[in-house]
């Protein structure tokens, strides 16, 4: 069963302390209940540091262990905000808005805890796109002087897919690329989406292996006036990246930390509809992909080393 607070003053009241985050992220991490990573025992007792001790193997198995949350300085409770400032924001949150929110004593902690939960919006094994799905590219980086079009200096190549859901737009995956080549944009295609789905593209040649891979590919006509492809719905989310990436962090992104900013709107855009229902859910889901990802340190994270 789902259990996620709906509102500010349910969030305050059952996680009031780090007992209650972490009895929380329990069922998260067991929701059958204590597993032992090493040989799979159930019996097991509780040391007095808090670990779990498994009665079979003797291993001991921290709560946080080799998730974002370990070796943090930061009480889960400002986890646990963080998590919750980001979620309810609609269109996300800045590294200075989440210091400000949370009284962080710096603007390197809140960017790193923001790269971390962005890290975390990706879920482990999560499921590729499937049936009709448009792909496309675009650009994303600052205004440029020279060439526009393939070939535009000076920004990073993303990878659009969207799956068609009637007249509508499914689920979408985004992906930057180093090039329009036939192997980085084939490459791109099977991490996002599965085996024997129809690829819907414009004329670029790059695509014309797709069908050695088991997809079906589909040209699609241009628009005269437009003197473009009609990829509606990956112009749509396109558009709506950009946008978002100039609301929320000012049109600043670096082509090193793009794809993280990319799986968060992703995160946010394929939750859209539950979202409005309840911002909560979005939490819930967030504190669940945190469970299965691991600790990235800002020294790991500046050298690009990923």
């Amino acid at each position: 069963m789902e259990d996620y607070p709906k509102t500010l003053a349910e969030l305050e009241k059952q996680f009031a302390t780090d007992e209650a985050c972490r009895t929380y992220l329990y069922a998260l991490r067991w929701p059958d209940g204590f597993v032992c990573h090493k040989c799979g025992c159930r019996r097991m007792t509780i040391t007095a540091a808090g670990l779990y001790l498994c009665l079979d193997c003797g291993r001991k198995t921290s709560i946080i262990q080799g998730i974002i949350f370990q070796d943090s300085h930061l009480p889960l409770l400002t986890w646990f905000r963080a998590m919750w400032h980001i979620c309810v924001q609609k269109n996300g949150a800045s590294a200075l808005g989440l210091q400000r929110a949370l009284g962080l004593g710096s603007y390197r902690t809140a960017w790193l805890m923001l790269h971390n939960l962005r890290k975390a919006m990706v879920r482990p094994g999560r499921d590729k796109l499937s049936g009709e799905v448009e792909v496309d590219e675009t650009y994303v980086g600052g205004v440029k002087t020279g060439k526009r079009g393939r070939g535009a200096e000076g920004k990073s190549i993303v990878v659009v897919a969207a799956e068609k859901d009637g007249k509508g737009i499914g689920r979408i995956r985004m992906m930057c690329v180093p090039s329009f080549s036939s192997d980085d944009l084939r490459n791109a295609i099977r991490s996002m989406v599965e085996e024997g789905a129809t690829i819907i593209t414009d004329g670029l040649n790059s695509y014309n292996s797709l069908s050695r891979y088991g997809y079906t590919r589909i040209i699609e006509e241009t628009d005269e006036e437009l003197d473009e492809c009609r990829l509606s719905r990956c112009h749509l989310a396109a558009s709506l990246m950009k946008r978002w990436i100039i609301g929320t962090l000012q049109g600043s992104v670096s082509h090193e930390h793009l794809q993280d900013y990319l799986n968060e709107f992703t995160f946010r855009f394929n939750r859209r509809k539950s979202a409005s229902a309840s911002r909560g859910k979005l939490f819930y889901r967030l504190a669940q992909y945190a469970m299965e990802t691991e600790v990235f340190t800002y020294s790991k994270i500046t050298k690009h080393n990923l």
